[in-house]
């Protein structure tokens, strides 16, 4: 089979080698961008382009695992200019929960601030470090003070992980909301993916759901 490569977000590293392993896919690679590009998301079309570039030449098909995040179409603008897709939607949130449930989620309270597995297990690097709250406490009211809740929407039903994003939530004086969510509309773009880079079998349930 020829091979084909998933340009991620290092975010969803863990997620897309789950899905890959459980269908056996192993002619499809992933490379991942720094995780840390979330905090600047201007910097994310020039990356991505340079990581298609670098590797078209040894996959037949790319697929980018990014939503817009942030990046106010110049990621879709990029893509166009390319000849490659991404995975639906405007960021990880709306992709994991699935867009009727994310609109639905934003519109009982706009003032939500989320996370996800990967986001909750780097929590105090990627917001109380990266964003200086930790050097300067007093900014996570600049930060969050127009938020009203955290809603933690979970790709594993992980205790440990729950409890992790419930400090969080009291940390920065928030509201709690658990979602189990699975890996929604991710899974779904990859399998989609696959079929049409290779029209190959797809398992019906791949093992992280069982």
């Amino acid at each position: 089979m020829a091979p084909a490569l998933i340009i991620a977000c290092g975010a969803l590293a863990r997620e897309l080698t789950v899905v890959i392993a459980a269908n056996g896919w192993q002619h499809v690679q992933v490379q991942c961008l720094p995780a840390d590009l979330h905090n600047r998301p201007e910097k994310i079309p020039d990356a991505v382009r340079e990581k298609i570039r670098a590797a078209r030449a040894r996959f037949g098909r790319i697929l980018v695992a990014y939503a817009d995040c942030g990046t106010g179409g110049l990621l879709d603008r990029v893509l166009e200019e390319e000849g490659v897709e991404r995975l639906p939607g405007a960021h990880c949130y709306e992709f994991y929960a699935g867009s009727p449930t994310f609109a639905a989620l934003a519109d009982a309270e706009p003032g939500s601030f989320y996370l996800t597995d990967f986001l909750v297990r780097h929590f105090e690097r990627l917001v109380i470090r990266e964003l200086g709250i930790e050097r300067h406490p007093e900014l996570a009211s600049q930060y969050f003070g127009n938020y009203r809740r955290l809603v933690y929407l979970a790709q594993h039903e992980d205790a440990q992980l729950q409890e992790q994003a419930w400090q969080a939530a009291a940390r920065l004086g928030l509201a709690f909301e658990y979602r189990f969510t699975g890996y929604g509309d991710l899974e779904r773009a990859v399998v989609r993916f696959h079929r049409d880079a290779e029209g190959g079998p797809v398992t019906e349930q791949a093992s992280w759901q069982k």
